[in-house]
């Protein structure tokens, strides 16, 4: 019986030292205990959640639509990542949550994330909602009062998160890094 063990113990570590372990350039944060999931809306009023895009690998960054450079600049970037990709992007899901939900209306947030990608999805809550969301995702973000009431600013986040297609949290993705890194982490993750 020991020696059954013995050959058990030796198959089962053969097979988890072969398995193919993904190298990612970005930061890998499988396994950690946050970035669980969400519960908003899509730009088009649609309740959704993370598993309402199982099957897909999903990359969620958090913004706002009036943002001067990091939020433009990451769209685009991940436009440019989509078209990189190819035949792939279909499998990707690109998700814009608005950390201003008292500006970014749903319309607004329509016009504004399909204008980098058609694919690409805005998503939006009331500020309880969302305030709950960027908590769950760690996500810093702060008001920056402006000359006037209505143009203030919003420090944020600048990365994105990486869910795999079963709906596990797998990277965070650092601002302005260019695609190669993004499209190398996404097919591995994709294949």
């Amino acid at each position: 019986m020991k020696k059954l063990f013995a050959v058990l113990f030796l198959l089962a570590t053969l097979v988890a030292c072969s398995e193919k372990r993904a190298s990612f350039v970005n930061t890998d944060i499988t396994g950690l205990d946050y970035a669980k999931g969400f519960s908003l809306k899509d730009h088009n009023g649609k309740p959704v959640t993370l598993e309402t895009y199982k099957g897909k690998v999903v990359v969620m960054f958090f913004g706002f639509t009036q943002c001067p450079d990091v939020c433009p600049t990451t769209m685009a970037e991940m436009a440019a990542v989509m078209k990189e990709l190819g035949p792939q992007a279909k499998d990707v899901q690109v998700l814009f949550v608005t950390l201003d939900p008292e500006r970014d209306t749903p319309e607004l947030l329509k016009q504004y994330v399909p204008a980098f990608d058609p694919a690409f999805t805005g998503l939006y809550g009331t500020p309880a909602e969302i305030a709950q969301t960027a908590k769950e995702f760690k996500v810093f973000y702060k008001k920056v009062p402006g000359k006037d009431p209505a143009s203030y600013s919003i420090d944020h986040t600048a990365g994105s998160y990486v869910f795999d297609k079963q709906g596990k949290v797998r990277l965070f993705l650092r601002h302005a890094q260019g695609t190669k890194p993004v499209v190398h982490d996404l097919k591995q993750l994709l294949s």
